[in-house]
């Protein structure tokens, strides 16, 4: 038995390989590679998966990491910055999508209990799905992905109330406010002594924990997986106890090493996650049920987000971010498929809306992950149209620090010798980079950073480029230096713009509209750059001289002459 279960387990990750291989030569998401390998290898076409109790147990394991990890990330006070927002948006949501659903399940002819279980199954949004991809962006400390953080907690309790409601049902008796108050006194006497411990008696022992690095990871695994059990038997979902284990660590110094450590084991189990969700596809009825799955992946994919932006724009959030909050939540969790095979278990609800709510569920996923990961493109797209959403007073990401002075587009390209300067000079400086890793390793080193696209006006306004004295770029793509430095003519002028060029022709252009300097490989890179802003300080008419000294080096050595 044990041999066949490691062959079973073998033969899927090698068909989830194969296909992760042609996702990546064709330039999709791994994650739709993961379901589709979960098709192929269920019961609809290979017959590969037969030991479904532990894929499931494997899957419950990627979930645990998955959102533990997530926990290290956040601390109480994010927490509480975005609590109000996040509990008016989830409650909103939660509320509107439930009575859209219900409506929707009268319409199509479902009995009353059945629509009450699909205006619940709809209301809520997979958990999963969506930090594993804010992770993978590394968006999960931007300010929507702080508040798309709560709302899903939101969501993971009332799904505890649902579920409560669920049993009783089944019981043939009624959910009792006694129950709910039960569930709430529960929580707390469990939440209240984790935080504590973790936040004031753990730091003490913070060198006995940091000693052994096999120790620490040993530690990190059974606190995340001991609490995240023990909120499961309390009633609650794995997710908000592995989250609430992360949450508790959070403001120790060392888990950054114990998120990089997790990381490899998490994307195994994850990976196993979304085999599993796409083993459960079956292909049974699905023309005669085509156009209410159709009508109900409308509501989850349109009609939730739609519900989100409003609200976000109400509570004067700008469009972008209210747009990426509400562009998050467009899918079905794979809460909702427990829930609803309990409620068939039951006999409470029919099969038939067992299997249409499965298929739209991995409906919209698919076409989730596709959304979050092009958010950027979409916005862009539609941006225009979104003005309807924010209101004339907005509120946008937090600033950390106000009138950086020094700003750094780039950091791969001699980024690390400006920072060096930066920091000699005392005065304070931000990165503003688009690469996750660079992101990732800013934020290990405590400095200051953006993450995003130079072109994005709201994160150059953000960044408040229009009081610095100082910017430098050392991105090489031209046509984003062209855009940076028009921008900062209109807004900022008086400030030094240094930038990269590959060619006399793009240095030509670039000093045309007012670059102060432009740094050129063959001529003086960033070292030698960083050394005259050492000597200079940052008076632009000390760069104006050097600026002619490079133009006169480029006349006098090409034919191409510079204006």
């Amino acid at each position: 038995m044990q041999d066949n279960l490691f062959y079973e387990i073998s033969s899927v990750m090698v068909v989830a390989g194969i296909v992760a291989l042609i996702m990546r030569i064709i330039r999709q998401p791994l994650i739709i590679g993961h379901i589709i390998t979960g098709v192929l290898v269920g019961s609809t076409i290979l017959h590969l998966t037969k030991s479904q109790d532990i894929m499931q147990a494997f899957a419950s394991i990627g979930i645990t990491l998955l959102l533990f990890i997530i926990g290290l990330g956040l601390n109480l006070k994010v927490i509480k910055d975005i609590g109000n927002v996040a509990s008016i948006v989830g409650f909103v949501q939660i509320s509107l999508t439930f009575l859209f659903g219900y409506t929707v399940g009268i319409l199509i002819n479902f009995n009353k209990t059945e629509s009450v279980a699909l205006g619940i199954a709809i209301s809520f949004s997979s958990t999963i799905i969506i930090l594993k991809l804010l992770s993978d962006r590394r968006e999960q400390t931007r300010l929507y992905g702080q508040i798309v953080t709560g709302v899903l907690i939101i969501q993971d309790l009332v799904a505890a109330i649902a579920l409560l409601m669920l049993a009783a049902r089944g019981n043939g008796t009624a959910l009792s406010i006694s129950a709910i108050t039960e569930l709430s006194i529960k929580g707390l006497l469990i939440t209240v002594p984790i935080l504590l411990f973790g936040g004031y008696i753990l730091p003490r022992f913070h060198k006995i924990l940091a000693d052994s690095q096999e120790f620490l990871f040993l530690f990190a695994l059974a606190w995340g997986f001991g609490i995240a059990s023990l909120y499961g038997q309390a009633g609650f979902s794995l997710e908000v106890g592995a989250l609430i284990a992360g949450i508790s660590l959070a403001g120790l110094p060392y888990t950054q090493e114990i998120s990089s450590r997790l990381r490899p084991l998490r994307d195994f189990f994850i990976v196993v996650f979304f085999v599993s969700l796409g083993s459960q596809l079956t292909f049974d009825n699905v023309l005669v049920y085509m156009p209410i799955i159709l009508i109900i992946f409308v509501c989850v994919t349109f009609v939730k987000p739609l519900i989100v932006l409003a609200t976000m724009g109400l509570l004067g959030y700008t469009k972008q971010v209210s747009f990426k909050t509400a562009n998050s939540l467009g899918q079905i969790s794979e809460f909702s498929l427990i829930f609803l095979a309990l409620g068939y278990k039951a006999e409470l609800i029919s099969n038939d809306l067992v299997t249409i709510v499965t298929i739209v569920t991995l409906m919209s996923i698919a076409f989730s992950t596709y959304a979050i990961t092009y958010s950027d493109q979409i916005y862009a797209f539609f941006e225009q149209h979104f003005d309807l959403f924010e209101r004339k007073h907005t509120q946008g990401e937090p600033r950390a620090r106000k009138n950086y002075e020094l700003v750094l587009f780039g950091y791969q390209k001699g980024g690390r010798e400006f920072l060096n300067v930066f920091k000699s000079l005392n005065k304070k400086y931000i990165v503003i980079d688009y690469d996750p890793e660079v992101i990732e390793m800013l934020e290990h080193r405590k400095i200051d950073y953006l993450y995003g696209d130079a072109t994005d006006l709201e994160l150059l306004k953000e960044a408040g480029i229009e009081k610095s004295k100082l910017i430098v770029s050392t991105m090489t793509d031209h046509l984003t230096n062209v855009f940076l430095i028009k921008h900062l003519e209109k807004i900022n002028p008086s400030a030094v713009v240094l930038c990269h060029a590959d060619s006399v022709a793009e240095a030509g252009e670039l000093y045309e509209m007012g670059a102060s300097y432009v740094m050129m490989p063959h001529y003086i890179g960033s070292e030698k750059i960083s050394t005259f802003i050492k000597r200079s300080g940052l008076k632009k008419s000390e760069f104006r001289k050097f600026r002619d000294k490079h133009l006169n080096y480029l006349q006098t050595h090409f034919t191409s002459p510079i204006e």
